[in-house]
């Protein structure tokens, strides 16, 4: 069998496949037969992104393991068998027709007559890549992507079937429609359709009235509604400036249902500022995106401010005004107004409070996923958010930051491990890569850095099938301009991944501002991984 081992970074590798068949059977293989030190494998339509404990198993190892189980078949399907009512009523039905040399009734026979397989999950929470459909349906996707794609909508695309869980940009062939809901947060388990499971479409217009059942219902946006031991301590929000965001460390582990983990986009400020106020590393803390933000304290508290260094002004009921240290330990009287300035470097802050807020986690973390719009709502003015009753326990007065905050007019070193598409680029592009400064553009948010530069030129100008992506990953897409992907990308992507950051890093990336400069450098030269019979 045709197997490649790409480096992704040092606890990550990409496992390529020949086909959708062998990475789903070298899945089922590493399900049935783990190997300790694995951590999470995401399926893709032909590779598995393996997350492994480098502290516990090494790469010779991984390799060996994976090699190993690699060359079995596929088990057969035995998941839940899913029906899903469509309206085939889809924009495209007319020309996917056409493209096929078919009838749209054909069309629709064929794809009611197929027997599908939920492969895979990724671009967005509760997409399912759909296998196994009848071939002659395999068309490719639309030439321009349409900028909004409604819910609900029912597509082709090369050899899969899937259906839009949310409205969202997307580039499928859509030819019906299905009233229920792929994807709802208050349901265990939130994506209707889970790997494994078998599906079949059927024609609302063939039977008889489809009933649409209440858990089949899109859900509403949860509130922002207070978790346990909340206390009479709060914050009201008086003034903002841009969105802030609930933010602990995410929920890992969810890949199978197409959500990434999210959380802080400065992990090692948001811990900093927890462990100020004696909280533990994974409390809810507020991601302050270049300061602006303004709050009055309900009660007593004990705050801390971590990452981007803003000016701290306390005013208290009387008038006085103090500044405050940054990354350090704060006690707050009932009526004190706190307002924080611009930070003169980075780009985040982490405001923490001595008991943590009272904030109801959403699918196991209080982390707002601005892509896949999961979590908490973002505050506004006028917002009050309680505090919890702190229990007993240390905290630190001070502490210094983890690194130095990089500004606007500087030039910020970010150190990466090529691959795993290293090898689709150029020799010059990836001599460029490493040598040019890049510019950070305003395009840029918590799903990416979008870069700004002499635009890399593709070696492979192939389509690359959809694969697993990381935080930290730098994607080019057709423009050749690259964009560093942080804490809200997308779980899976079909643009290759020139290189990886490496996991140090990850934290200094999500502090880096508008306007300055990034100079890529490599700690590895690419190379696959030797597997066991290979030569090198």
């Amino acid at each position: 069998m045709s197997i490649r081992i790409l480096p992704v970074r040092g606890d990550c590798v990409l496992v390529e496949l020949a086909d959708l068949e062998e990475a789903l059977a070298l899945f089922d293989a590493l399900e049935n037969n783990p190997v300790a030190g694995i951590r999470e494998v995401i399926p893709a339509a032909r590779t598995l992104l393996i997350a492994f404990d480098p502290h516990t198993l090494s790469d010779d190892a991984l390799v060996d393991a994976v090699a190993a189980r690699a060359g079995g078949e596929r088990k057969a399907a035995s998941g839940a068998l899913v029906e899903i009512p469509v309206r085939y009523d889809g924009e495209d039905l007319a020309e996917v027709a056409a493209i096929l040399n078919m009838s749209a009734d054909e069309v629709i026979r064929l794809h009611t007559e197929s027997d599908y397989v939920a492969a895979f999950t990724g671009f967005a929470p509760g997409f399912v890549y759909l296998s196994g459909g009848d071939p002659r349906l395999n068309v490719p996707r639309r030439k321009s992507p349409r900028t909004q794609v409604p819910a609900g909508a029912v597509g082709l695309a090369g050899e899969f079937s899937g259906v839009y869980p949310k409205a969202s940009p997307g580039g499928w062939q859509l030819i019906g429609t299905t009233p229920l809901a792929m994807f709802e947060i208050d349901r265990t388990p939130a994506s209707l359709l889970q790997p494994g499971d078998r599906v079949r479409f059927r024609n609302m217009a063939g039977g008889h009235a489809y009933e649409v059942k209440d858990s089949e219902k899109v859900s509403a946006k949860p509130a922002n509604c207070p978790g346990p031991s909340a206390g009479s301590a709060a914050i009201e929000i008086l003034s903002i400036g841009l969105p802030v965001l609930f933010q602990d460390l995410g929920r890992p582990g969810l890949a199978r249902q197409g959500i990434s983990a999210s959380g802080a986009v400065d992990r090692a400020s948001l811990k900093a500022a927890n462990r100020l106020v004696g909280n533990p590393a994974n409390a809810a803390a507020l991601e302050i995106t270049l300061g602006g933000l303004s709050f009055r304290m309900r009660g007593q508290g004990v705050m801390a401010l971590a990452g981007a260094e803003t000016s701290i002004t306390v005013t208290d009921a009387s008038g006085l005004k103090i500044v405050a240290p940054h990354h350090s330990t704060i006690a707050l009287d009932d009526g004190d107004v706190v307002s924080l300035g611009r930070p003169a470097a980075g780009m985040r802050s982490y405001l923490a409070f001595r008991g943590g807020f009272a904030i109801a986690p959403v699918l196991g973390s209080a982390a707002i996923d601005t892509l896949a719009q999961i979590g908490p709502a973002a505050l506004g003015s006028g917002d009050v958010i309680l505090i919890r009753t702190a229990p007993v326990g240390a905290f630190v007065s001070s502490e210094l930051p983890a690194f130095a905050m990089p500004s606007s007019d500087e030039t910020v070193a970010l150190d990466v491990v090529m691959g795993p598409r290293t090898d689709w680029f150029t020799d010059e592009a990836v001599q460029n890569f490493l040598t040019q400064e890049w510019s950070v553009t305003p395009q840029s948010s918590r799903v990416g850095i979008r870069l700004m530069g002499q635009a890399l030129e593709r070696r492979n100008h192939g389509e690359l099938p959809s694969e697993a992506t990381v935080r930290g990953a730098i994607q080019v897409p057709a423009s050749g301009q690259p964009v560093l992907f942080l804490a809200d990308h997308p779980l899976t992507g079909g643009y290759p991944v020139i290189a990886n950051l490496a996991s140090h890093h990850l934290d200094l990336a999500g502090q880096i501002p508008v306007g300055a400069r990034i100079r890529f450098n490599a700690v590895n030269r690419f190379a696959p991984y030797i597997t066991p019979g290979q030569s090198a």
